[in-house]
Order: structure tokens, then C-alpha cells, then sequence
């Protein structure tokens, strides 16, 4: 083992020595090195900066300190910040178009990347979940629909209207757009305590938990780099960027639940294009009820017409099928069950308004369809 460490160090010490000189070779040889800024040189803020028009002053040692370590953390992950420059082809149309019908400042749109990424299925440790990372109470609080069918904070659309109605409501309670962002990291009540328990509502000069300590630099840091992405050294085109969604929006309203694969069928396309484009539907079917989904652009002109057939011939299917009551017994698991009767796993959830981490005990009384 002690053999093995010291293999990997000597390894480390000769790649060191050997991008040393490489990289003297290519000052010697002239070659643009300025190409790729040095990580010092990438930190030193030479420009006035600010969150929403709330400027940051950075004479204060310390707040110039706390300004510096998230611009180099971040800087060190050069492939994280390529994918973020991607996405933003793909999502920042919409939330940027938002913000403007809202009257709400544009630099609010970089909270989306600190949150997830640009990831609408990203979820966090502590229950966060979608593109604006909303735990489930403060979700449902700004309108969005959270159960066994649909999370809608999965939803591009769904989320970004709640983000504005939450980050209004927060910039109403705290008079700033730097203490908005904080309340959307921290909590409303637990900034609104600290305020008045120390006195002050400058953010630099709060004690709040580390995380909200770091998350408007953060913001800031993103700004910075994704503003002038040359002066960090990265050189990305338009066309290097993931195209904007392009979609056709449809409404179906439909007594019970349809399986995706029939709304795929409907829009001429595969399971998985519909799932990926409305990851806000979270099983195989979509639930009875009212929905609006989008489809593939130019998919909507036969997409009804096709559905209709699909769904009657659906139904002629059900109807011929008959239904036993099956009791639980010891040992039994929801997967077994269902390999018993050989039906699908996730039918025998919906017959049966389960979920896949449903619990069940002996006796209990599950519907199977044959």
C-alpha cells in the first residue's frame, strides 16, 4: 500500500515539473498564453459590481475576500461553467422573457444556475427539487401542484412563474434584491429574525448560516464570468450553445389516466421525448384530469385525431379485462405481486393508488386487472 502512495506522488511531482516546462516552453516559443488567463489574474475585480442594481462595494477586506473565493472556486471548474453556458441556450429564453413581463430584474435569472444548475430534475438532500430548487410547502404556497402524479417544480414553466411570485413577494418583505436572494437561500423568517436580532440588514455585515453567507457572491461570481466569458478564457460560439426548446402546446382533459406511451404515439415520437419535455409528470401515466403538455414543434396538427383513436381503443382494452382482489400475504413485496399475476409494477401501482415506496402488510387488499 505504502508502495502504491508513493508511486502516485512521484507521478503527481513529474506531471508538475513537466507542465512547468511546458509551459515555459511556450512563453519561450511565443505562443498566445494569454489565451488562458491565470487563476490570479481571473480574480482581480477591476470593475464596480452589482446584484439587481444593489452595488457591492469591495474596499472592505473581507467582503473583497468572500468575492475572491467564490470567483475561484467556481473558475476551477471549467466544465461546469461550459454546461451552464450550454443550457442557458436552451432555458434562459423563457426565464429572461418572464423576468421582463414581470418587471423584474434580470439578474435574478443567474439564481436558476446557482440552484441547479440549469437541471430541471436536480433535487437536493434537503427535498429541493427543479430548476428553482423549491422545497414542497413553499412550492404548493406559490401555486404549484406537488403529488404522486405531477411535481410541477420540475416544470421549466410552472417554476419560473412561481420563482417570480416568490421572489415579488420576498422583495416586498425586505426592500432588496440582495436580501430577497438571501431569504430564497435561508428562509424569509429565519433572515427576518436574524435583522432584527443584530440590528442591521447589510447583507455583508449579517451573521447567517455559511451557505447564505456565500450564495449573492456566488450570484455575483456567475454574473461576472457568464458577462464576459473571453476575459476567463473560454470561447464559445452561439452555435456551441443547446438549441431553445421548440415545442407545441396541447390540452388534454381525460376522465382517467392515459399512458405517456399513447401521448408519444399521438405526437409521433419516442416515451422519452415526452417525459424529457414535461418532467414535471412523474410516473408512466398522466394523471386523469386537465393537463397542458408540450409536444414536439409541428407535432400538434394530427396530435388530437390520433390521440382520440388511440384512447378508444385503449379503453375497449381495459373493458375486456377482469379484475380479481388479491390479499396480501407475509413475504409478499409490490414487485413479486406483480410478477405473480404477470402485470407491470407500475400498473399494479396506479390500479391501486400506490407509489413505488408504498408500504404494504399482510392482509391488506390490492386490485389486479387481467
Amino acid at each position: 500500500m505504502l508502495k502504491y502512495f508513493v508511486l502516485i506522488y512521484l507521478l503527481i511531482i513529474n506531471y508538475t515539473f513537466s507542465f512547468a516546462q511546458s509551459s515555459l516552453t511556450a512563453s519561450q516559443e511565443g505562443l498566445d498564453t494569454a489565451r488562458f488567463p491565470s487563476l490570479m489574474s481571473s480574480i482581480q475585480i477591476t470593475q464596480p459590481l452589482d446584484f439587481c442594481r444593489e452595488s457591492f462595494s469591495f474596499e472592505d477586506p473581507e467582503v473583497r475576500e468572500r468575492m475572491e473565493k467564490e470567483l475561484l472556486l467556481i473558475l476551477w471548474d471549467r466544465a461546469q461553467i461550459i454546461l451552464w453556458v450550454k443550457r442557458c441556450g436552451k432555458y434562459m429564453p423563457y426565464i429572461e422573457q418572464v423576468l421582463r413581463q414581470n418587471n423584474m430584474p434580470d439578474d435574478l435569472k443567474y439564481v436558476a444556475i446557482i440552484e441547479s444548475a440549469l437541471r430541471p430534475n436536480a433535487g437536493s438532500s434537503k427535498g429541493a427539487v427543479g430548476l428553482w430548487q423549491f422545497i414542497r410547502p413553499t412550492g404548493l404556497k406559490y401555486g404549484l401542484r406537488i403529488d404522486k402524479d405531477i411535481d410541477e417544480r420540475r416544470s421549466l414553466f410552472a417554476s419560473t412563474q412561481a420563482a417570480v411570485r416568490y421572489f415579488k413577494k420576498l422583495h416586498d418583505d425586505f426592500g432588496s434584491w440582495t436580501l430577497a436572494a438571501a431569504a430564497y437561500n435561508m428562509g424569509e423568517y429565519g433572515l427576518a429574525r436574524r435583522i432584527e436580532d443584530q440590528k442591521t440588514k447589510d447583507y455583508n455585515h449579517l451573521y447567517i448560516p455559511e451557505e447564505t453567507q456565500r450564495y449573492v457572491f456566488r450570484i455575483l461570481a456567475v454574473k461576472l464570468i457568464l458577462s464576459d466569458l473571453k476575459k476567463y478564457g473560454f470561447h464559445i460560439t452561439k452555435k456551441d450553445l443547446y438549441p431553445p426548446l421548440s415545442f407545441d402546446r396541447v390540452s388534454l382533459n381525460y376522465p382517467e389516466s392515459l399512458p405517456v406511451q399513447l401521448i408519444a404515439e399521438s405526437a409521433s415520437t419516442w416515451f422519452k421525448t415526452i417525459k424529457d419535455m414535461n418532467p414535471e409528470i412523474r410516473g408512466d401515466y398522466l394523471a386523469g384530469g386537465t393537463h397542458s403538455i408540450i409536444i414536439p414543434k409541428g407535432a400538434s396538427a394530427q396530435f388530437h385525431t390520433r390521440l382520440t383513436s388511440l384512447v378508444q381503443n385503449y379503453r375497449s382494452q381495459n373493458a375486456a379485462r377482469k379484475q380479481i382482489e388479491y390479499q396480501v400475504k407475509k413475504g409478499d413485496y409490490l414487485s413479486s405481486i406483480a410478477n405473480k399475476f404477470n402485470v407491470r409494477l407500475s400498473d399494479l401501482l396506479r390500479w391501486n393508488g400506490l407509489r413505488y415506496n408504498s408500504p404494504i402488510h399482510p392482509g391488506q387488499r390490492l386490485i389486479i386487472k387481467k
